[in-house]
């Protein structure tokens, strides 16, 4: 198949290795001339992902319009709150017989999109039915090394999950499919909110049985507020929920896990953000993930704490309390 995948960050980077071994024509767009022209002479991105060769038949590029035109599938793997303004450069081409599959997780803040929505509400001519999420357990770090992963492709059409499952599965890179492309969606986005509190937890100085109190709940309320926008209870049991919650709480690769421990260490948010290269998705979803629950009077305890750590400055421990003192409710309660 002819790829093109968008954004040259380290996942984008690591999907466009992947599709190439599985002998796919692909081009990795990155919107710094800098970033290409490097990658092109040495063939690795240090920045994103060091140490991982990039193959020699992969065309980098710059121009977008030049990478999206005339390709059978387009990966999307641009940060969720830049989707949009990379996406209207190319609103206007033809991408009706294009299948889109976006692999960022989080929810544009304002508009409280998820991102296939976005995708519909940009690109003039795309097909509903060619739009496809991918999501799962599945860190670059890791994925780049060929360690064994196990992720999902969502659609609306069977046939379009399908084909992004054959584009992507490898010996090393197991892609299941699913119909319900908001659980799958929302279910990546939602997570990394919970890895932040969870990450919070860690440098707050509590231990397990805090962090897994954090965990399981948290997936209750992400399961809530699903269904509540018409995603099925069960996506959430499955990789792109309970499977990428125990990743992204866990990992020492998780970027929204070490969000959350610096902050709970007492750092300031805007410091810890500085310092970093790449982007904590949970740290934006976390605005709108709290205002979509307003919107849908829906409960979501946990992710209101989170905010307030977060962007007001509430002490950790203060929170942990005013979690653990609300009154007592039936543990499967909706």
């Amino acid at each position: 198949m002819r790829v093109a995948v968008l954004g040259a960050g380290s996942w984008g980077t690591t999907l466009a290795i992947l599709l190439a071994d599985n002998h796919h024509a692909v081009s990795l767009w990155t919107y710094r001339p800098e970033q290409a022209e490097m990658m092109t002479q040495t063939r690795e991105n240090p920045a994103f992902l060091p140490g991982i060769k990039i193959p020699d038949d992969i065309a980098l590029l710059t121009d977008i319009e030049k990478a999206a035109a005339n390709k059978e599938l387009i990966v999307s793997a641009v940060p969720s709150q830049f989707l949009r303004p990379v996406l209207q450069q190319i609103a206007h081409v033809d991408l009706s017989g294009t299948v889109i599959v976006n692999v960022a997780k989080g929810i544009e803040n304002n508009s409280l999109m998820t991102m296939s929505e976005v995708m519909l509400d940009v690109l003039e001519y795309e097909k509903k039915a060619n739009l496809a999420i991918l999501s799962g357990p599945s860190h670059a770090e890791e994925v780049s090394k060929r360690v064994p992963t196990a992720v999902v492709s969502a659609s609306w059409n069977m046939k379009t999950a399908k084909l992004v499952a054959a584009a992507f599965t490898t010996p090393y890179f197991r892609v299941y499919v699913n119909d319900d492309i908001r659980g799958v969606e929302l279910g990546g986005a939602l997570k990394n909110v919970i890895a932040v509190g969870a990450g919070v937890i860690d440098g707050a100085g509590f231990g397990d049985n805090t962090k897994a109190a954090i965990m399981t709940r948290g997936i209750s309320e992400m399961t809530r507020l699903g269904v509540k926008m018409g995603a099925l209870p069960r996506t959430f049991a499955g990789l792109s929920g309970v499977g990428d919650l125990i990743v992204t709480c866990m990992s020492k690769h998780s970027r929204n896990r070490y969000v959350g421990e610096e902050v709970g260490k007492g750092r300031k948010l805007d410091d810890v953000l500085k310092e970093m290269v790449m982007v904590a998705e949970g740290v934006a979803t976390c605005q709108a993930a709290v205002d979509l629950a307003e919107k849908h009077h829906t409960e979501m305890a946990i992710f209101c704490e989170v905010r307030k750590i977060l962007f007001e400055g509430k002490n950790p421990h203060q929170a942990t309390e005013d979690l653990m003192t609300r009154e007592v409710k039936h543990e499967s309660w909706s």
